[in-house]
């Protein structure tokens, strides 16, 4: 995976049932380095370190999955882009 590190804008939400029976929001469109992404599927993982919640996601575009997260201390707005790596 090629790390990035910077924050990024999502500007849209898509949801999806999970096998808990839950509903899941997934980012759907992001924009980074002046391009727009709108990913197709993706996965959510929760971690936890010491007392801090994070969330991760593995969203592809269909070319390549951007690694996203966020903690339970960030504002809904903000998302980070770990890295990024070729799909396969």
């Amino acid at each position: 995976m090629t790390a990035i590190n910077q924050n990024v804008t999502i500007n849209a939400f898509f949801f999806k049932d999970t096998p808990q029976e839950r509903i899941e929001a997934f980012p759907r469109q992001m924009e980074y380095g002046n391009r727009q992404y709108t990913f197709q599927d993706g996965l959510h993982r929760l971690v936890r370190r010491g007392q801090r919640i994070f969330e991760l996601f593995d969203m592809t575009d269909g070319q390549t999955v951007f690694r996203l997260a966020r903690h339970d201390g960030m504002p809904m707005s903000e998302w980070r882009l770990i890295g990024t790596r070729a799909s396969a």
